[in-house]
């Protein structure tokens, strides 16, 4: 066998004698011919046979040398062909479980996509198509240049397909009803029989012949689909109806023509429905500009969006698109950015403030300097997550694809022992048909027992349906992300629909989340007798305050500023973590913080303790100054609530969840606040770095937490919330520690979440309820024989369907928060 080169991600060294232990290590293990260790990049490059020294072999030799290797995680979604029902996906998933290097795969029925997480390092694309392919199915491939809004194209043709498929079988159906109909209820028809069989060929084996293609390919590696149970449901029914031409027996073949018509109808209807449900890609797909005018030498010219460049100058009139995000480098003007944030009133812009590409300009001539480009911009991003949450799966999901997975050989079982059991009992079954014969006009007591016999056998097969299963939540989910997206909420894992509606209280940071997150100074009060004036205090708190990030200390610069005042330099610059911030200032100290630092440094602020208490009342944040080790008097800064906020948490209350802020603020402030906002539960002087902890404890106590914070300070408190809800910063809407992103930073799109995820995981239920009923009423009726073959796989169709045309229900479902609708009520009538 050929040698494989293998790179290897190493963690653990610290100097190069480590990559040359590591590399001795590697050359030792038994079909290693070359190894070489790179200190720098961290990169191990192993030449080996595969068949000796697999890459397993690799890592466990670099682990036992005492170091690790880190796995290069990857993300790849594969198009599936092949796919009929939840059997095919168990199947799919069981093999890439298996699979060498593989994270976790999950394959959706309804996008027809894998979803794979896999070490790079370990395995590739190519091996990862071999399993696929292994379990007979195929990855559908993109052609090279193919754009991704082509592919909108594909849903089309397979509705054509599938409509096609069924018109070539209900033709001929319609012909053999009508003649079924003619021969047995009023005349005769000579050579009944021949012409039935003619005309049921094309349908048993051209209309049907993508079903047998499938049970064939399904049977072929030893498993059992949906598409198993038509085939032996239609295929040996009709061979056996060609008896009549040997012997007197029952003709089978009207029952068999009609199970392949249902079967190719209910795949019509669903991949129609199918494609309905999954417009929300194909919407966002279509938002992009296709073009932009850039400025080359001062000339306007217009290119492809694939030939923009970062830095180019874009040139956008009123009433155009965007054509990618960027910082307005000229002009001013209000923009749509409903399609990003759902938000229908235009958005004032001037320069230096940034624009979503995709959005509209409405009012001036902007000149816009591209930021963004490809996949890194706002538009892929929301594709991207839209895409991860329908790749993904609800807990609730994972049992439901358990149970299928032995759904179908059950059934087969099933039908194998209704056969039987009719044929060893063929008195008691007869007492049950003709106890039904005078409501049901199928049941034919006159029939022998054997000819009944497999009535209730094929029944029993053709009755079963999976698929119902497998569609009830990706058909949801697609539904669902598509109108978060529209709505300004990105569903990043289906997981959170599910744990949403467990939660029990919803924790909010403050500043940036309840609050604007954009400060003012509010009142400076200096010491009795005055050491230094209130100009000189603000001067030296804002000399400090302007090495540090924080919104409070900025404030006080921007304060400072407006007052004329020039800022100087700062040493010895230091920003003490939830206390402060200190440096020397023309040679003098500087101290600007809360008590903790003050106490910390031993300076005494008693002359301040009635007026702090009063400012902290006022829900303001009230900052001591200390200069030389004296305290010389406070600055205070306040946070302007959100416009929403007291609407938005009185409504989330009010839906039966108990609301929480977090903050650093000390508790006689942060008590001001949540009674100003109706928050119930207060988790004051928490440090950043004790946010992780706060949350577990809260969860200790009550159970499940959302968190909802700005994604970058809050990331570990987010990861840590069984729920993390991230605030999106403009453009920048990929944050990994989020299950669900808020594209506007209002809390009203908190309410919309929640209510989303509700009647998300409402009509999943709702969904599996219906396809487990169908399926626990059906399958027993077929077994005693009071439920025809032909009814029953017409059912069966039904099933699929009303899955996914109740999925599609959930657009009308209200998810704007009731205060907002009541506004917009109200100024409709004025």
């Amino acid at each position: 066998m050929e040698n494989k080169k293998t790179t290897l991600k190493i963690g653990g060294m610290s100097c190069a004698s480590c990559a040359a232990t590591i590399e001795k290590t590697l050359k030792a293990v038994k079909g290693v011919s070359e190894a070489a260790v790179n200190f720098a990049t961290e990169k191990a490059v192993v030449e080996h046979d595969p068949s000796q020294a697999k890459e397993t072999d690799l890592i466990k030799a670099v682990e036992s040398a005492g170091y690790s290797v880190i796995a290069e995680r990857e993300k790849v979604i594969f198009n599936i062909g092949g796919m009929t029902c939840a059997s095919c996906v168990h199947t799919i998933e069981k093999a890439l479980h298996k699979a060498e290097g593989v994270f976790g795969a999950t394959v959706n029925l309804a996008t027809e996509q894998a979803t794979i997480e896999f070490d790079a390092g370990v395995t590739n694309l190519k091996e990862l198509e071999k399993v696929i392919e292994g379990t007979g199915y195929s990855v559908v491939k993109r052609e090279a240049g193919e754009k991704e809004e082509e592919q909108v194209d594909e849903d089309i043709i397979k509705v054509q397909r599938a409509k096609r498929l069924f018109i070539s079988a209900l033709i001929p159906e319609v012909i053999v009803m009508i003649l079924m109909v003619l021969h047995y209820m009023v005349v005769k028809i000579p050579g009944y029989n021949l012409i039935i069989a003619l005309l049921g060929f094309p349908i048993v084996f051209f209309s049907g012949w993508p079903t047998h293609r499938a049970s064939w390919r399904a049977i072929r590696h030893g498993r059992a689909n949906m598409d198993v149970l038509i085939s032996i449901g239609s295929v040996p029914p009709y061979l056996m109806g060609l008896a009549v031409f040997i012997f007197p027996a029952a003709s089978f073949i009207e029952m068999a023509t009609t199970i392949v018509t249902f079967h190719v109808l209910g795949r019509y209807l669903e991949v129609r429905a199918k494609g309905q449900a999954s417009q929300a890609i194909k919407k966002l797909l279509q938002l992009g500009a296709k073009t932009a005018r850039i400025l080359v030498d001062g000339e306007e010219k217009e290119i492809a969006m694939e030939e923009v460049k970062v830095g180019d100058v874009m040139v956008v009139r009123p009433g155009e698109k965007i054509p990618t995000d960027g910082v307005i480098a000229e002009g001013k003007s209000a923009i749509d950015e409903s399609m990003a944030t759902g938000e229908s009133m235009p958005v004032k812009k001037k320069v230096g403030d940034e624009a979503i590409g995709a959005t509209i300009n409405q009012r001036g001539l902007l000149k816009i300097k591209a930021t963004k480009i490809g996949k890194d911009t706002f538009l892929s991003q929301v594709i991207k997550m839209v895409e991860e949450c329908q790749g993904s799966k609800v807990p609730i999901q994972e049992f439901a694809d358990r149970i299928t997975s032995y759904m179908v050989p059950g059934v087969l079982g099933i039908a194998a022992l209704t056969i039987i059991a009719w044929l060893v009992f063929p008195d008691s079954f007869m007492k049950i048909i003709t106890w039904g014969a005078p409501f049901l006009p199928w049941i034919n007591t006159g029939l022998g027992p054997v000819t009944l016999a497999v009535f209730a056998g094929v029944a029993v097969l053709v009755i079963c349906c999976p698929c119902a299963l497998g569609l009830g939540t990706p058909t949801t989910l697609m539904v669902a992300s598509g109108m978060g997206a529209e709505n300004g909420v990105l569903i990043r894992h289906g997981e959170a629909v599910q744990t949403m509606k467990e939660v029990h209280t919803i924790v909010f940071d403050k500043t940036g989340t309840i609050t604007k997150g954009k400060p003012g100074v509010t009142d400076i009060v200096t010491s009795n007798p005055l050491p230094v004036t209130r100009e000189r205090l603000l001067f030296y708190a804002a000399s400090v305050e302007a090495g540090s990030e924080h919104p409070l200390g900025q404030a006080i610069v921007q304060e400072a500023k407006r007052g004329g005042q020039g800022l100087v330099g700062v040493d010895d610059f230091e920003a003490i973590t939830g206390k402060g911030v200190k440096g020397r200032v023309d040679g003098r100290e500087i101290l600007v913080g809360n008590q903790k630092l003050m106490k910390d440094s031993q300076i005494d602020f008693r002359q301040f303790k009635d007026r702090l208490g009063q400012l902290e009342d006022e829900a303001k944040t009230a900052m001591l100054v200390a200069v030389d080790n004296r305290i010389a008097g406070i600055v205070a800064v306040a946070d302007t609530l959100k416009e929403d906020s007291v609407q938005a948490i009185a409504e989330l209350e009010e839906m039966g969840l108990e609301t929480a802020m977090i903050t650093g603020d000390n508790q006689r402030t942060a008590n001001a606040i949540a009674k100003k906002v109706g928050i119930t539960r207060v988790l004051a002087e928490v440090l950043p770095q004790d946010k992780v902890a706060e949350i577990q404890r809260l969860q200790e106590k009550v159970g499940t937490v959302a968190m909802v914070g700005d994604g970058i300070n809050d990331a570990p408190a987010l990861t840590q919330a069984n729920v993390g809800i991230a605030i999106g910063t403009g453009t920048d809407i990929a944050i990994e520690s989020s299950d669900i992103t808020l594209i506007r930073g209002d809390l009203s799109s908190v309410i919309t979440a929640v209510k989303l995820s509700r009647a998300t995981f409402k009509k999943i239920k709702q969904n599996y309820f219906w396809a487990w009923f169908y399926n626990a009423i059906a399958i027993p009726l077929a077994a005693i024989g009071l439920l025809h073959a032909m009814i029953g796989v017409a059912t069966m169709a039904f099933s699929s369907v009303n899955v996914v045309w109740n999925s599609l229900r959930l657009r009308k479902a209200k998810i704007k928060p009731s205060w907002q609708k009541a506004k917009a009520r109200t100024e409709g009538k004025e």
